[in-house]
């Protein structure tokens, strides 16, 4: 039976209350929100960015910036909605000046990103950017050796399928990587008709 994340015990709140209150690392110090993640799971398709860039933080949601926006665009060219997946960070705070997160904030951070996957299942997780990629590959197994040969490919375990993208604020700055991230959607679309999602 598939289930709307909103109908899950209160154990995927627990996760979210803890978030917005940790204080394991310096980033509690300057974000304005924590962002735990949002959106459904009927489709049972997760979605990891790197980190909160300013909009997420100001507002504590997920890609609602200008990545945001394209995300959106994507999901609608292969028919999703964000109700239709799950959408969240390795690294739950934003990293001031929108740097990259250090080893150690992933260290700290990605427990609560091990108990959403444990929680809602997901059968195809899509890793955006270097940092997500590198991270959910290694912890089913894979090495990655760049976020240029591992994008569009799809490594397959028992239970999950890991298609990594790029992500989609790097596509804002370098055009040419729209057209790949096209591409990784529409295998998206391939691999979720041909699982039945």
């Amino acid at each position: 039976m598939q289930t709307d994340l909103f109908s899950f015990s209160d154990s995927m709140e627990e996760i979210e209350k803890e978030i917005r209150e940790c204080k394991k690392c310096p980033l509690h110090k300057t974000r304005k929100h924590a962002v735990p993640g949002e959106g459904g799971h009927r489709r049972r398709v997760m979605f990891v960015g790197e980190a909160p860039g300013r909009r997420e933080d100001e507002l504590g949601r997920p890609f609602v910036g200008a990545a945001g926006k394209f995300l959106d665009e994507l999901l609608s060219s292969i028919g999703l909605t964000r109700e239709d997946v799950y959408i969240t960070n390795i690294v739950k705070c934003r990293p001031p000046g929108n740097r990259d997160p250090t080893d150690m904030e992933i260290k700290l951070c990605s427990p609560f990103l091990d108990r959403q996957i444990n929680l809602l299942n997901p059968r195809i997780i899509c890793p955006l950017g270097r940092f997500s990629s590198k991270y959910i590959l290694e912890k089913f197994g894979f090495q990655m050796e760049s976020i240029t040969k591992s994008q569009g490919k799809i490594y397959k375990t028992d239970k999950i399928l890991i298609l990594p993208m790029y992500h989609p604020a790097a596509a804002l700055y370098h055009q040419y990587l729209k057209e790949e991230l096209r591409k990784s959607f529409n295998i998206l679309k391939a691999l979720m008709e041909e699982e039945d999602l």
